[in-house]
């Protein structure tokens, strides 16, 4: 088994497994070969350069003989025979891996981070998505994470990286697997067009073809869940990829089935919806997550959340400086994971780190307010108050915060029913109020017939149109938000 080699270093041994993957390197061609224990490097040489065995290919299922070597404390065998199984001896193979995969992919509790009803029912989804994970990890299928860019996506994100790092360093010997197994990428604005997904399936394609590399398990939180994501999703599904989505919102009707596992939550932050999966995905660091879903909460965090983190040393004010530094962060370089810096301070909770980041924030936040706040267009339609911002004329373009954070902060300290940011061919809307955004579209296209409005499908509010309708559009969707507003309100 390859978890005892370390026990028999200078002897030969006999492998059985599966070929994970195939590299040529200027010397040996190295083989990845898995069982139901591990996965161990093995090197054969043919001559320099030359591959070895070139009808050995990944997910082949193969009997291997070879020497046990330790290289710069890592374990390596020298391959001296590889010959692939077929027939009876096979499925053999395949059968024990298969049994031991399916017990070991288990989680070993199911039990949720908190006692919170919104997730209880949801207990058999956070079980199935964290068997997912596991089991991708133990068949060496890359684990790639998509999360928004905000500090919702970030956390998730994280949540689901404490999870599974540890389990990669388990089932790999080399030291570079938690980066070879492992990527968490940012997206804008939690959406997964076709500009990302091309990006994605290109690299894993090039993965398979340059390296027999298995197609990863694309892991969305705070993400994918839209409509705006389907082309993305249809992509990844026409080679196959697996994909989950974690989210604190129903996903669109139009990507449901386009999506292979789906854990949502009403009324929670798809951190809090993550936080739990992680916990099931490897209960080793399940104390590590308890303070993250308090702090993806700008606002009314559920009580046994804020109680969790206080326990973990969290308590309301450092959760918010956390929260604010890694909005901060996840602005600047938002394609960049930023892996170490996020762990100092999710996990490490660097001295002064959340501090300093936190004190940039709020001071860019308030001198953005300052200007924003003198040139909101404040309008009375029926008793309702609305709030315009001329995004395109009173904002900071490019820098710091980004519209949608300063339209929820505006919406949070305003005393307005509604809050509308309008730009040069876009436009924003924050209401207490359930929405119903089809309606809205559907007006304008009656009111502004002209101005080619629609939905983009993004993860709030938001209605794109031509330049050249923007002030015929912004009324019309005054009005018609308005009314949602008296309606709702009647």
């Amino acid at each position: 088994a390859v978890d005892s080699l370390r026990d028999h270093v200078g002897d030969v041994v006999r492998l059985e497994g599966e070929i994970v993957s195939a590299r040529q390197t200027s010397g040996p061609t190295v083989f990845e070969v898995r069982d139901e224990t591990g996965v161990v490097d093995c090197a054969a040489f043919e001559e320099a350069g030359v591959r070895a065995y070139p009808d050995i290919e990944a997910d082949d299922i193969v009997r291997l003989d070879g020497e046990v070597r330790l290289r710069r404390d890592e374990i390596q065998v020298e391959t001296e025979s590889l010959v692939e199984l077929t027939d009876d001896a096979r499925d053999a193979v395949e059968t024990r891996m298969d049994e031991a995969l399916d017990a070991a992919a288990s989680p070993e509790t199911t039990e949720l981070l908190g006692d919170d009803d919104a997730l209880e029912p949801l207990a058999d989804d956070v079980s199935e998505a964290a068997t997912v994970i596991r089991r991708a990890v133990l068949e060496s299928r890359p684990v790639v994470v998509r999360h928004d860019a905000t500090t919702d996506g970030y956390v998730a994100g994280a949540a689901i990286e404490r999870a599974v790092l540890p389990l990669v360093e388990d089932q790999h010997a080399s030291a570079d697997a938690v980066y070879h197994y492992f990527d968490r990428r940012p997206l804008e604005d939690g959406v997964y067009d076709m500009n990302d997904a091309t990006k994605d399936a290109t690299r894993m394609l090039g993965d398979r073809e340059q390296h027999d590399e298995k197609l990863p398990l694309f892991v969305f939180a705070a993400a994918g869940s839209t409509e705006a994501s389907l082309d993305g999703l249809e992509l990844l599904d026409i080679y196959g990829a697996p994909r989950v989505v974690l989210d604190g919102q129903s996903a669109d009707d139009a990507v449901v089935d386009e999506i292979d596992t789906l854990v949502t939550a009403e009324d929670r932050t798809a951190a809090t919806v993550a936080a739990n999966v992680a916990a099931a995905t490897n209960d080793d660091v399940r104390d590590d997550l308890r303070h993250l879903p308090a702090i993806s909460f700008w606002e009314d965090a559920p009580e046994t959340y804020t109680d969790l983190a206080s326990e973990a040393g969290v308590d309301a004010d450092a959760a918010q400086k956390l929260r604010e530094a890694i909005a901060l962060k996840a602005f600047y370089q938002s394609y960049e994971d930023k892996r170490e810096l996020i762990i100092d301070l999710l996990f490490e909770k660097r001295t002064g780190l959340a501090e300093q980041v936190s004190e940039q924030f709020r001071t860019k936040l308030e001198a953005e307010l300052d200007t924003a706040t003198p040139n909101l267009d404040e309008r009375d339609v029926d008793g309702v108050t609305v709030a315009v911002l001329d995004t395109e004329a009173y904002t900071h373009t490019y820098d710091f915060p980004p519209t949608r954070l300063l339209l929820d902060e505006l919406d949070r300290r305003l005393d307005a029913d509604v809050v509308i940011g309008v730009g040069k061919d876009e436009l924003h809307v924050r209401t207490d109020t359930d929405l119903d955004l089809e309606a809205v579209v559907a007006s304008l296209q009656l009111e502004a017939p002209d101005a080619g409005v629609s939905d983009p499908g993004a993860r709030r509010p938001k209605i794109e149109f031509l330049a050249g309708e923007r002030d015929a559009v912004l009324d019309a969707v005054v009005d018609s938000v308005a009314e949602q507003v008296v309606t709702a309100s009647a």
